[in-house]
């Protein structure tokens, strides 16, 4: 948390947070608001590796995803899962604070998340952190 109010302070963004690190997104080849979120996280620092797949079950499972929390694309970064429709300052936070989960999720596709525009509409949410037991916890609230 410290390097991050010294990030903000001396003027410098989350984005610089984000700047060149990978991301590969796995995502089915029908969805288009994985595409939105993609342009969402390119826009915000991180270079992105675009997967399609037409087996997401499998890519959740390997990577140890709850179902609970399950939406439409997962991301991993710096060997932590991202699943769904997480902004990405909050992917820039549990980076920054190298947070001792296995990853962090937006569980469905809540409206008004990144992506997930739909003219104005945005319903309140929350982004959970989890760890490889299964346990889960509130990361951030939107």
């Amino acid at each position: 948390m410290r390097n991050l109010m010294i990030l903000l302070l001396s003027g410098l963004s989350l984005n610089a947070i984000a700047a060149d690190t990978e991301m590969t997104v796995y995502r089915s080849p029908t969805c288009g608001c994985c595409g939105k979120w993609i342009e969402h996280v390119k826009q915000n620092g991180f270079k992105v590796k675009d997967i399609v797949s037409d087996d997401m079950q499998a890519i959740k499972e390997k990577h140890g995803l709850p179902d609970k929390l399950a939406s439409c694309h997962t991301a991993i970064v710096d060997g932590y899962v991202v699943e769904g429709h997480v902004p990405a300052g909050d992917i820039s936070k549990m980076l920054d604070n190298k947070s001792k989960v296995a990853g962090i999720a937006a569980p469905g596709m809540p409206m008004g998340s990144p992506g997930m525009e739909m003219g104005g509409q945005a319903d309140p949410y929350k982004v959970v952190s989890f760890d490889k037991e299964g346990k889960f916890e509130v990361f951030a609230s939107h």
